[in-house]
């Protein structure tokens, strides 16, 4: 199973008291993406958010920043918010990406869990979901064809139209980003496309269901098993003991979520709620290396089988030198431990 980090780099931006400028900030992320390299981890992923307090409305130039300083991890979106974008830019930048990284770029597309990018770019929210389709097909187009013919309803047509760069690899992964909606999972099944689970809450094993009518669409639709991968997204923190890592990433935890809660209208984030997604079944990945690990293998076996685990750790309550320790925990004990069969 591959390990890695997203971020969406909000460390120490925004309204903190902590708050560092956020030239130190973007430094800091670096060496973290950095840090993750040297410590064996296999992938480093970056969102896009067009917000206070967050650093990746720009993924692809911070990943190539990283990948100038980095060797082995493979680097990738955590998503590209495609719905807003312009598939043919898409593909021009991670193409590029791939050439600067010598063939370790990806992407993660979706339609992003906020909605900012929507207004900032003029487009219609109530055009989500078709939004999301016509581009996302035409960006499979343009990764299998160096000359397009297209025509859509959001976006000029192409005629014959060559797209360059072309990257490194010969057919650049693309995986779908998805929430809890059903449709979705049939989408990416029936495209034979990579599933990128995101799970921030409640039970992982509830997912299951979803996970799989993919693989069932994705049967259907002529894919083979091997070719129907499943990542898994999680909220997590790893220290060197459990005690340790709650006390360092509840505070912070439960401050990002009840600001977040109060534009979505969820309840206050309190210790018993965060104790309860710290069970066996919960989503939380926060804990000792060992508990940590094992708590993977549980989600990996309660979704039919994990090819990829993510963590996500951003959380202002959290310094640079403590994430650096926990890059370095995962890489050096966790994967490891996951990987020991």
């Amino acid at each position: 199973m591959e390990i890695g980090i997203d971020s969406f780099a909000a460390m120490f931006s925004g309204d903190s008291v902590t708050a560092i400028d956020d030239v130190d900030a973007m430094g800091q992320f670096l060496e973290r993406i950095e840090h993750a390299d040297h410590c064996g981890l296999d992938i480093f992923g970056i969102g896009e958010h067009h917000r206070r307090g967050f650093l990746d409305s720009a993924p692809s130039m911070i990943l190539a920043a990283a990948a100038s300083r980095t060797k082995k991890i493979r680097l990738t979106s955590a998503v590209t918010v495609l719905s807003a974008a312009d598939p043919v830019r898409v593909f021009q930048n991670f193409a590029t990406l791939d050439l600067i990284s010598k063939g370790r770029a990806e992407m993660v597309v979706g339609r992003g869990s906020f909605t900012d990018a929507f207004p900032l770019f003029g487009l219609n929210l109530q055009d989500y979901d078709k939004l999301f389709s016509e581009k996302l097909d035409l960006l499979l187009k343009i990764r299998k064809n160096e000359f397009i013919t297209w025509s859509g309803k959001f976006r000029p047509a192409l005629q014959n139209q060559p797209i360059y760069p072309r990257p490194l690899q010969e057919k650049i992964p693309i995986w779908l980003g998805v929430g809890g909606t059903p449709e979705s999972f049939i989408r990416a099944g029936m495209l034979g496309l990579p599933l990128m689970v995101a799970v921030i809450g409640g039970e992982t094993h509830r997912f299951r269901p979803l996970v799989d009518l993919y693989r069932e669409a994705g049967k259907r639709a002529g894919f083979k098993p091997e070719e129907l991968q499943v990542g898994l997204h999680s909220l997590g923190y790893v220290s060197d003991s459990t005690e340790e890592a709650i006390e360092e990433f509840f505070p912070g935890y439960s401050e990002s979520f009840t600001k977040i809660g109060k534009e979505r209208g969820w309840p206050p984030m309190t210790r018993a709620r965060f104790e309860s997604q710290m069970g066996p079944e919960g989503a939380l990945l926060v804990g000792g290396p060992e508990e940590v690990a094992e708590k993977i293998l549980r989600h990996s076996e309660a979704l039919g089988g994990i090819s990829r685990l993510t963590f996500q750790m951003d959380n202002a309550g959290i310094t640079h030198e403590k994430l650096m320790k926990s890059i370095e925990i995962i890489g050096q004990k966790v994967s490891p431990l996951v990987n020991k069969k």
